[in-house]
């Protein structure tokens, strides 16, 4: 008997089976698809030659995960890529504010007058930042909080919405940078600890960037499945796993997946049934014949770029998918160009490109124009670069990872007490009505975003459980 049974070779499956390991316990992956990685893959999905992410493309949250860092992915061929710039905001006259390693680069983008709030929003925190992290990510109730007094300072100043925050901003520029940080998780303006939210992005550039994987996300999860075999671990793909009579006998079953899809297959009924999903995304994959040609200079030098005329603007595109139910006529968009970084993603002189916008769950429509027509806005002539492109909507996203139901890459809406407790309203989140069984997905604290803490913090409680019996 098998001590650990991991269903999902996403990130966070693959980081809750290698802890296992780690720690001398016996371990196979059970994966549906032929190939592992969820949402960190790579493949070719426009033209040979040209390696397109279909789901996570920069790693802010990746580089900084304390899960991430405990463990020797470099010697399995992780290598993290950095652009000159982590992030760049664009603006509809020209000019652009940036996210930069440095605090005061950043703050010079935002103007004089919102130079000294942004210093003090974010310098606090940043001496702070490793001891920070690990207690945010590691909430609820997986491990004490090493610094109480900052993570308490973090929470009076994160949990309200971002609106109360950028509040001390006087300028446009600092606010919609700031809207943009947090429409990264798909959620509304207005929402409760959106605030944290942006400010965690933040500080995570000015940490250790926004970095992409050489190669492609796929490195990251090849190299955690490298290291588990090493560990003695076993990974089986084109496995589906429709009720637990499916999988070997186990003393612990863990499943990175959607709640829903473990109700269906554990047999719980309704117990998740209050868990909501958020917005989908509709997602473009392009190759392109040289860089994209933006109006502003400091995107040219940036790995992401956000793409969102002002706040207002911003919000009203989150606001539309999300609460209306209709897509953006201008879409907010997160663009990712890997090539800045990582020129061994597409032929010499070629480019890869990514880039999505917000779109009602399930949502069925061709968001393609809308999109190209906001790129031309800051990158006249975008068009004419477009060799080829691989669009996928709701459905399709779905179709890729069955954890984003509804197209909802953040495997649940970041809105009201779900933004915090998730997937139920539990002290022990990883824990389901089964006492053999857990989940770890992106459903689980600390939620969305390529780190692998949903994965650790989940193969604590099953660790405990496992030397208890």
């Amino acid at each position: 008997m098998l001590d650990a049974v991991v269903v999902g070779a996403g990130p966070n499956g693959l980081t809750a089976a290698v802890e296992l390991a780690r720690r001398g316990f016996s371990v196979a992956v059970f994966e549906a698809r032929d190939t592992i990685g969820g949402g960190a893959r790579t493949e070719e999905l426009t033209l040979p030659g040209f390696r397109h992410d279909p789901c996570s493309a920069a790693h802010p949250l990746g580089i900084n995960s304390p899960a991430f860092r405990a463990l020797p992915l470099d010697r399995y061929g992780l290598q993290w890529l950095h652009a000159e710039l982590p992030m760049a905001h664009p603006f509809p006259d020209g000019r652009a504010a940036v996210l930069s390693r440095s605090v005061g680069e950043t703050a010079a983008s935002l103007g004089p007058r919102d130079a000294g709030a942004y210093r003090r929003l974010v310098e606090p925190f940043l001496p702070h930042w490793d001891t920070l992290v690990r207690d945010f990510m590691s909430l609820p109730a997986t491990a004490l909080p090493r610094d109480p007094v900052t993570l308490a300072r973090f929470g009076l100043v994160g949990l309200p919405p971002s609106t109360w925050l950028t509040r001390r901003f006087r300028d446009e520029p600092a606010r919609t940078l700031f809207a943009g940080l947090v429409a990264h998780v798909m959620a509304p303006l207005t929402g409760l600890a959106t605030g944290a939210i942006g400010l965690v992005f933040a500080l995570a550039a000015h940490a250790r960037g926004w970095p992409v994987a050489r190669g492609g996300s796929q490195s990251i999860s090849d190299a955690l499945a490298a290291y588990l075999k090493d560990l003695g671990g076993a990974i089986h793909t084109d496995y589906e796993v429709k009720r637990l009579d499916d999988l070997p006998p186990a003393r612990a079953y863990v499943f990175d997946t959607s709640p829903t899809a473990l109700a269906r297959i554990a047999g719980f009924g309704r117990y998740y049934e209050g868990y909501r999903y958020g917005p989908g995304v509709f997602k473009i994959d392009y190759a392109l014949d040289g860089l994209v040609p933006w109006t502003a200079e400091e995107p040219r030098r940036a790995g992401t770029v956000q793409i969102g005329g002002d706040s207002a603007e911003i919000g009203t595109a989150l606001r539309e998918a999300s609460r209306l139910g209709r897509a953006p006529g201008r879409p907010f968009l997160i663009t990712v160009q890997p090539g800045v970084a990582d020129p061994t993603r597409a032929p010499e002189g070629k480019q890869v490109f990514w880039t999505y916008g917000h779109v009602p769950s399930g949502w069925t429509g061709d968001l393609t124009d809308a999109v190209e027509r906001q790129l031309e806005r800051f990158a006249p002539g975008f068009r004419d670069r477009v060799l080829a492109r691989a669009t996928a909507g709701p459905p399709e996203i779905a179709a890729r990872n069955a954890n984003y139901v509804g197209g909802d890459i953040a495997s649940g809406a970041v809105s009201g007490l779900q933004t915090l407790l998730r997937p139920t309203l539990s002290l022990s989140p990883y824990r389901t009505p089964h006492p053999a069984v857990y989940i770890c997905s992106s459903a689980t604290p600390p939620g969305p975003g390529v780190h692998g803490m949903s994965g650790h913090n989940a193969a604590k409680a099953v660790w405990r459980r496992l030397r208890q019996t």
